[in-house]
């Protein structure tokens, strides 16, 4: 059993429907869950400072902006930022227990090699970190993996305290972070034009080091929710186990609950969060989101159950999906070479245009990646990423 090394592993085991099956919603599901990571990640590479403008203030929504192209803006962003994200953590969880199952079915010691897994995944997070994207999420998949891969020896009790603890913790930290950016009324600080410059005209040197300079200010976002991504990866494990998954009725039912309650209650909140404004981008991105995930699982699987295996939207999905690691990569390798000035400089060419060319940037860039995975995965049975991994790690 081998996984991606980033974002999910290969689904051929199934909980409750029995080993060795394989469930074709998970791959829908991380190939929607890549793709809908880039829906956010587009705008800080078309942002003004891109990446260091993130930690200057410079990447807002639009939602309440009075023009069309704004409120475009702002409601694409608001259906994203985080959602996606947040739905790539469970189906990481999911991946941890796939792989548990598989190493009890053989007799292997767990947390055994995974470990190295994890060490290795550490490793590519740290090179996608520093060559290519600071916003990086595989570090702090690593890093989380190593601790729930160690609690699923222990106890069913000791999972749920750990779980819900951390949960609680992180709902009171957002909630403390909340009411202390409501009560700042000073200004917002502005993009600093060294940052516009250093991604609109500086060379790719040059973004290596700040990332290198900044690396403890980039690496925050994962320790500061390091409570929500146990959290989400033990609900993973949680939905797997339960049959969420299965092409049977019990998954559909569990999925039709998660459907409801998801979106009946994380659609309201993101909505209110979104509209309420800058000082509530906390509640959006990191109590909302998550529950608007669990509907994202729901909602796709009532959609898989009315659509052809065979469609075209399905079979791009599952093969980016099964491409997840190298897909991931890609997707942020050529939009830094669209947007920074070491390459097409399109961020700064087109920053009057409007909205709408960051969006079809999206929309091509996904395209082209299922494209691309359908072609690939004809002759071959793993992403080049995922392969390479395999094969460093197979002696392990």
């Amino acid at each position: 059993m081998t996984d991606t090394g980033a974002v999910g592993v290969r689904d051929t085991a199934v909980g409750n429907a029995g080993a060795g099956k394989r469930l074709p919603l998970l791959d829908v599901l991380r190939g929607a869950a890549i793709l809908g990571t880039l829906m956010t990640n587009v705008w800080i590479f078309a942002a003004p400072g891109a990446e260091r403008g993130v930690l200057e203030g410079g990447f807002k929504s639009s939602l309440a902006d009075g023009t069309v192209g704004g409120a475009a803006e702002g409601v694409f962003r608001m259906l994203a930022d985080g959602k996606f994200l947040s739905l790539l953590t469970v189906l990481f969880g999911v991946g941890l227990a796939v792989q548990f199952a598989s190493a009890q079915r053989r007799g292997t010691p767990w947390p055994g090699p995974y470990t190295w897994r994890a060490l290795f995944l550490f490793a590519e997070g740290t090179v996608h970190f520093v060559l290519v994207f600071a916003w990086d999420v595989l570090m702090g998949y690593a890093v989380t993996a190593l601790l729930v891969a160690w609690s699923l020896n222990r106890s069913e009790r000791f999972r749920s305290f750990l779980m819900w603890g951390l949960g609680a913790l992180h709902l009171a930290v957002m909630l403390l972070g909340t009411w202390a950016l409501v009560a700042d009324d000073s200004p917002a600080p502005g993009v600093d034009p060294r940052s516009v410059a250093l991604y609109a005209e500086g060379g790719y040197p040059d973004q290596v080091l700040f990332r290198l300079q900044n690396a403890v200010a980039l690496r925050m976002e994962p320790v500061l929710t390091f409570g929500l991504l146990v959290f989400l990866f033990l609900l993973g494990v949680r939905l797997f186990r339960a049959g969420a998954f299965g092409d049977d009725a019990r998954g559909r039912s569990l999925r039709a609950r998660l459907l409801r309650w998801g979106v009946g209650v994380g659609l309201p909140l993101t909505l209110a969060a979104g509209f309420g404004g800058s000082d509530y981008f906390l509640i959006e991105r990191y109590v909302a989101a998550p529950v608007l995930a669990l509907g994202l699982i729901g909602l796709a699987g009532a959609l898989l159950d009315r659509v052809r295996g065979n469609a075209w939207p399905v079979t791009g999905l599952s093969a980016v999906g099964r491409c997840a690691l190298s897909c991931y990569v890609l997707q942020n390798v050529l939009c830094m070479f669209l947007f920074y000035g070491f390459g097409l400089g399109l961020a700064a060419r087109w920053a009057d245009h409007g909205p709408w060319w960051v969006m079809g940037v999206w929309a091509g860039t996904g395209a082209l990646l299922m494209g691309l995975s359908v072609l690939w995965l004809r002759r071959f049975a793993q992403g080049p990423l995922e392969s390479v991994q395999r094969k460093l790690l197979r002696g392990r």
